[in-house]
């Protein structure tokens, strides 16, 4: 382990939540404060949600579309506006919101008056440690959170026999339990019958020559006189099992029969082999300040100093909550990942689709976690037939459709009352292209049969939905430009439009995806009408608007020119076409790319970026515009102004899409794979002079290992998973597979050479 970049460590407790540090295995989650005498750890399981399924289409939706159409047309907002108040909004204000589990506090003995004090979260085997000294003995306290065993796992230890003593029980929130009792003499049973059912199981065992195991009475577990003891804490819920009591007791049991050793062993096993798929290694320019506690190193980039091993270990907390909070069969991560404290959330915890949830899986493929990201493709199957409703009961129209936010049960219709959020009808279409990206990313052609309907339907909404604007281009009407407010020119404030840019750039992508799709799959696997669909959304892309620039020289927001209210307004929704998307790009459209420069210019000028998410989609646009020092100047600022000690993100409050959009900033700035060419070190800020990344992926199925010193790639290895011809901006580079030269085109800028899946490239001479 490199403590330097993989060891997140403090010389105090947690003062509060943003403090602690987080443990998980994709469904569970813990806060972990670290206190010796009273420890609290913070608990969630991601489906205890408040409650079933809504029905809030809104029925007068359809009988005033062509009316609320007409009033943004003739320009008469507020009318407008009153509108969507009556007819557009859900018939119900909320969907369901995320809860948490309940608290989990331990009462231990030999805490007093303690010394030689420190916490810390070990990155490389995803373990949280507490060690202190009190009266002469050294304690040891151990969290993890096992993927396989399905618990959360506490050890005791001392370097004294019979030292460990402690009572610890479970609490909810706001009296938000039905049973907390001993189930037998070494288990709690907690359960909750509101909202989503829910079993939490906790067992205990302890060893020493005066106990033999812990024990349990009432509603606490008591260990005295131990040598070492172990807890194991399951949870399942009414959303996966009707034996959700049953199967959490058989889970906390049998984790506690395997023992310590054995479930430490496992747990590292199946985290490390998605943790070790890749790795970044940055110069130390710390000047001594790495080898300083994880608080007060942040305090040094405050203080305007560099930390390039800070940095370093921010990619590699971006990968460790990625492989804790979103696994197989779990449900996706939300506003706050799995880790949620409070039973009324902001925004409710839930998964906002208007940037924050796509933001959190920008780093899964690049970062080399694809599986990973399929608990988004789950949810968005989940989400199908709702929208399906939504579509058809809203808008008369096919296909599926979902608004700006989503919940557990993937529910589509209008969320909250406020006007400028709520009425986006693109949350299908841009989670659609998430899809496509993991088919880019993979080239698994299984995955994009099985798929390739969920992209068509979203696309065929918009089929339906688009109507034409007075210059003969199909847009979007109506909707929003997400949560920003124009100013028209007889100085009229508004939020509902047409046409908003974003909407267009989002469907110029999906409608791509459905294009490239298509052309990628067997006429085997594709619907009977699958030709004439794709001709239908090749015409319909054809005439979407395009982007433009406006008065200021930046890309235009809306499809008129207007002014912002709040000119330094934390969505930057109309550079979408530069990040995540390439219609704009610094190589092919440099015109459209100098204007965005100017947007991000405009924006930080106004006071930008004063939230976590919006601050690392900023880094992402300048990496994409190959601006290193921006690059760089922007992921200080993140560190400094929107990052707590624990390196959680604060927009604030904690939202967790800055820590993922800022990893896969950090990713960007190394490698960049979008329009078909691989570029190296396209943005990297002068103070990475030298470095070394190992299974960064690429688009095409390729994983890339290099050094650079100097700013320069000395060697570089491209692994080819799928076969395809790699493109690599640069001149006169050579290409070798062991003893045997490739012969590789180079046109001037870019070379390009065949590839065999399973085949491993070298390329020198850069």
């Amino acid at each position: 382990m490199d403590k330097l970049s993989e060891l997140l460590w403090y010389k105090a407790p947690a003062e509060n939540w943003d403090e602690a540090l987080p443990v998980g295995n994709g469904r569970l989650g813990g806060m972990v404060f670290g206190k010796p005498a009273d420890e609290l750890i913070q608990l969630n399981e991601d489906s205890i949600w408040s409650g079933g399924f809504r029905k809030r289409n809104n029925p007068k939706a359809y009988s005033n579309l062509e009316k609320m159409r007409t009033l943004i047309r003739e320009g008469k907002t507020s009318e407008a506006e009153a509108l969507c108040s009556d007819a557009f909004y859900g018939t119900n204000e909320n969907q369901r919101h995320y809860h948490p589990l309940g608290d989990f506090h331990i009462w231990q003995s030999g805490a007093e008056n303690y010394t030689d004090y420190e916490r810390s979260l070990d990155l490389e085997n995803s373990i949280c440690t507490t060690c202190w000294t009190s009266g002469g003995v050294s304690y040891r306290r151990t969290v993890f959170a096992s993927c396989p065993d399905n618990v959360i796992a506490i050890h005791f230890t001392a370097d004294r026999k019979g030292a460990i003593g402690f009572t610890a029980l479970i609490d909810g929130k706001d009296d938000d339990y039905d049973k907390n009792e001993a189930y037998d003499e070494n288990t709690l049973l907690f359960t909750m019958s509101d909202g989503v059912p829910y079993g939490a199981a906790i067992s205990c065992s302890a060893k020493g020559e005066q106990v033999s195991r812990g024990t349990c009475d009432a509603n606490r577990i008591h260990v005295e006189n131990a040598d070492e003891a172990l807890i194991t804490i399951a949870c399942q819920t009414a959303f996966r099992t009707s034996d959700y009591e049953k199967l959490a007791i058989s889970q906390a049991k049998a984790a506690l029969r395997k023992g310590f050793f054995n479930l430490t062993a496992w747990h590292i096993a199946d985290y490390r082999a998605l943790y070790e798929r890749c790795s970044l290694k940055l110069c130390d320019n710390s000047g001594g300040n790495a080898e300083l506690p994880t608080n007060e190193r942040l305090q040094k980039i405050k203080d305007g100093e560099k930390d390039n091993k800070l940095i370093e270990m921010y990619f590699n907390f971006s990968r460790y909550l990625m492989i804790s909070g979103s696994r197989k069969g779990t449900l996706p991560l939300n506003l706050q990942g799995i880790w949620n404290k409070d039973m009324w959330p902001a925004w409710g915890c839930k998964y906002t689709v208007n940037i924050n949830t796509e933001m959190n899986y920008w780093g899964a493929e690049i970062q080399n976690l694809s599986e990973c990201h399929t608990p988004l493709f789950d949810h968005i199957e989940r989400m199908r037939e709702n929208g399906r409703v939504t579509a058809r009961e809203m808008y008369r129209c096919g296909g599926t459709v979902c608004h700006h936010n989503t919940d557990i049960w993937g529910d589509t219709a209008p969320q909250d009352k406020w006007l400028p959020a709520t009425l986006w009808p693109m949350g299908m279409a841009w989670l659609c292209t998430h899809l496509y990206e993991h088919y880019l990313f993979t080239g698994d052609r299984l995955f994009l049969a099985q798929k390739y309907d969920t992209i068509r339907e979203a696309a065929e909404f918009f089929a339906d939905f688009l109507t034409e604007d007075d210059k003969g281009r199909l847009i979007t009407s109506p909707s929003v430009s997400p949560e920003n407010t124009y100013i028209t020119k007889d100085g009229a404030k508004g939020t509902i439009c047409q046409g908003p840019s974003m909407d267009s750039q989002i469907l110029h992508e999906l409608f791509t995806a459905v294009l490239k799709c298509s052309e990628a799959l067997d006429a085997s696997v594709k619907p009977a009408d699958d030709k004439e669909f794709v001709e239908k959304i090749k015409s319909l892309r054809d005439r979407l608007p395009k982007p433009e620039i406006g008065k200021y020289g930046q890309i235009m927001e809306w499809a008129e020119d207007y002014d912002e209210a709040e000119p330094g307004h934390r969505h930057i929704s109309q550079l979408f076409a530069l990040y995540p998307y390439d219609l704009i790009t610094k190589r092919h459209t440099p015109e459209l790319a100098f204007a965005a420069k100017a947007t991000i210019e405009r924006r930080l000028k106004h006071g930008g970026g004063h939230t976590g998410w919006s601050r690392a989609w900023i880094i992402n646009m300048w990496a994409r515009l190959g601006e290193g020092e921006r690059v760089g100047e922007n992921i200080a600022a993140l560190l400094a102004w929107s990052t707590s000690i624990s390196l959680l993100d604060m927009h604030p409050p904690f939202q967790i899409d800055g820590n993922f959009g800022g990893g896969a900033g950090i990713a960007e700035a190394i490698v960049q794979s979008h329009s078909g060419e691989i570029w190296l070190l396209p943005a990297i800020p002068a103070e990475w002079e030298s470095g070394s990344v190992r299974g960064l992926k690429a688009r095409g199925g390729f994983e890339l290992s290099f050094e650079w010193k100097n700013g320069k790639v000395t060697e570089l290895e491209v692994f080819s998973e799928c076969g395809n011809p790699c493109a690599i901006v640069g001149t006169g580079l050579s290409v070798i597979s062991g003893e045997e030269n490739i012969p590789a085109a180079d046109d001037g800028d870019t070379v390009r050479f065949e590839t065999k899946p399973g085949v491993t490239y070298k390329v020198t001479g850069f």
